[in-house]
């Protein structure tokens, strides 16, 4: 019985620490074609983080498609190769939470030596999501007044969203109390919280839990309408955010 008992607290602790380590992530995806339009089988996909230096690679199949998910959010660079085609290079591709862009890529016949480089960072095209959204981006989390520096106030920026309560006396009291917001005219407690992908709502009030302060957020989005399965918890919204990672530069020091 102890044996079983040891055997289910490790099952626990393993299953609460892949919610605490769950992260919000992202993915491109595309088809590689040459200039007549036909698929490109085979070309390799390299995308680099450029903040950190990651990489991951992809293959395009049969029918020229490929796919790199589960990619961390953040500015990338997207390289595509393939024996007897120039090299291409597409710069400003900036990944945010809740987005999954469509990358097309059309390669030209030449040496793999010589390539086309796109450094326009042109309105990336979202295929996959149904709903509805915005994104608060870290500039305007960081440069917007906000009394009391309570994060999930910026959550009333995001379109149609009104404050409609606060937390009870049975929640969360504090500084960054939650709060009760209604979207698109849903239930002020019908939104799903998420903080790195893991729930972050309150389970007294189902407001939300108290929120990073404003520096340690990297991002978030408030999303409502057809919202798809891993965002549809909860009827009225989902507003998801992710804090801050690290980068490859070291912060100079001030004398």
């Amino acid at each position: 019985m102890k044996f079983l008992g040891l055997i289910a607290k490790i099952f626990l602790l393993a299953s609460f620490s892949v919610l605490c380590w769950a992260q919000a992530t992202s993915q491109i995806q595309g088809v590689v074609q040459d200039s007549s339009g036909a698929a490109v089988p085979g070309a390799q996909i390299k995308a680099t983080q450029t903040e950190t230096a990651a990489t991951r690679t992809a293959t395009s199949g049969s029918d020229g498609t490929y796919v790199l998910p589960n990619l961390s959010l953040g500015p990338y660079r997207l390289e595509v190769t393939k024996q007897g085609f120039n090299s291409y290079v597409q710069t400003g591709i900036e990944l945010q939470i809740g987005v999954n862009p469509t990358v097309d890529i059309a390669l030209k016949v030449g040496n793999v030596t010589e390539s086309v480089q796109v450094d326009a960072a042109a309105t990336l095209v979202e295929t996959q999501a149904t709903g509805v959204g915005q994104v608060l981006e870290n500039q305007r989390i960081l440069e917007l007044p906000l009394n009391g520096r309570n994060s999930a106030d910026l959550v009333a920026m995001a379109g149609p969203v009104v404050l409609a309560s606060t937390s009870s006396s049975r929640s969360w009291q504090g500084v960054n109390a939650g709060e009760g917001f209604s979207v698109a005219g849903g239930t002020a407690f019908g939104t799903t919280y998420k903080l790195d992908g893991a729930m972050h709502n309150n389970p007294f009030d189902n407001f939300n839990l108290p929120l990073p302060f404003p520096d340690a957020l990297q991002e978030f989005k408030v999303e409502t309408s057809a919202l798809t399965a891993e965002n549809g918890i909860h009827s009225g919204a989902s507003v998801n955010a992710v804090t801050k990672s690290g980068t490859n530069s070291f912060p100079r020091r001030r004398i």
